[in-house]
C-alpha cells in the first residue's frame, strides 16, 4: 500500500472517508436485517467478506427472507452484479504492470464507489491511489458494519426510516455529476435513467440497471449524425 501512502495532499481522501462512513452505517443495517430475517450471524459476516457487494447481499436477503427460493436468490444477486463487469473494464489501466494476487484482490474489491473516484483521476498514480484507498476502505467499513449491525441485530430494520437507502445513489450523483458536462455522457444519462424507471415499473430488481445501458446506442448515434 506504499502507493497510497504517498497520495497527494489534494487526493479525495475526506470525500472517500465520508463514503466509507455511510457505507459502515448501511452495512450495519444489512446485518441487522439479515439476523432479524432468521439467519444466523455467521452467514451476513461471511457473505460481506466472500461477496462484498452490497446491493446483491441485500437482495439475496430480502429474497430469502421473503421465502423465495434460494435459487433465484442467487441468480437476482449475480444478475445485479454483471454491471461491475464493464465498470471493472473501464478501470483496467489501474491494474496495468501489477501482479496477478494483486489483481485478484483488486477485481473483489470493485465497487461503484471505488470506479466513481478512479474515474475522477486522470493521471495513472492518483488513479491507482483513489482506487485502492477507497476499495480497502469501504471494505473494512463494509465489513465492521455488518459485524456491528449483526449482533446488534433487528436495531436498524429499516434503512428508509434513517435515510440510509438514499445515500448511496446522493454520493453516486454528486461523483459523476462533473463527467455530465460532456453532451454525449449527458444524453446517454438522461435516456438509460429513463429506460430503467420505465423498466422498474414491470421488471424485477436487476433488470432495470441493466436495460440502461441501452441508452448509450440512441445517444451515440445521435451525437454522430449531428456531427
Amino acid at each position: 500500500m506504499r502507493s497510497i501512502l504517498r497520495t497527494p495532499p489534494s487526493s479525495p481522501s475526506r470525500d472517500i472517508a465520508l463514503v466509507c462512513l455511510a457505507d459502515g452505517l448501511v452495512g450495519a443495517s444489512f446485518g441487522a436485517i439479515a439476523v432479524s430475517a432468521g439467519l444466523p450471524i455467521w452467514v451476513p459476516v461471511a457473505m460481506s467478506v466472500f461477496v462484498f457487494a452490497g446491493a446483491a447481499q441485500f437482495i439475496l436477503v430480502g429474497v430469502l427472507a421473503a421465502g423465495g427460493n434460494p435459487l433465484a436468490a442467487v441468480a437476482s444477486a449475480l444478475l445485479v452484479n454483471t454491471r461491475l463487469v464493464p465498470l471493472g473494464f473501464s478501470i483496467s489501466d489501474t491494474f496495468d504492470g501489477t501482479s496477478w494476487p494483486r489483481k485478484l484482490l483488486g477485481s473483489h474489491l470493485i465497487t461503484d464507489e471505488a470506479v466513481a473516484f478512479t474515474a475522477m483521476e486522470s493521471e495513472r498514480t492518483r488513479r491507482r491511489a483513489a482506487f485502492w484507498l477507497c476499495g480497502i476502505g469501504l471494505f473494512v467499513a463494509w465489513n465492521t458494519g455488518v459485524l456491528i449491525g449483526a449482533f446488534l441485530g433487528g436495531q436498524i430494520t429499516d434503512t428508509a426510516a434513517l435515510g440510509l437507502d438514499a445515500a448511496f445513489p446522493a454520493v453516486l450523483i454528486a461523483l459523476i455529476m462533473p463527467a455530465l458536462r460532456d453532451a454525449l455522457t449527458r444524453n446517454a444519462a438522461l435516456i438509460g435513467a429513463a429506460i430503467a424507471v420505465a423498466a422498474a415499473l414491470v421488471l424485477p430488481p436487476g433488470l432495470p440497471v441493466l436495460l440502461a445501458l441501452l441508452g448509450v446506442i440512441p445517444a451515440y448515434v445521435a451525437t454522430k449524425v449531428n456531427a
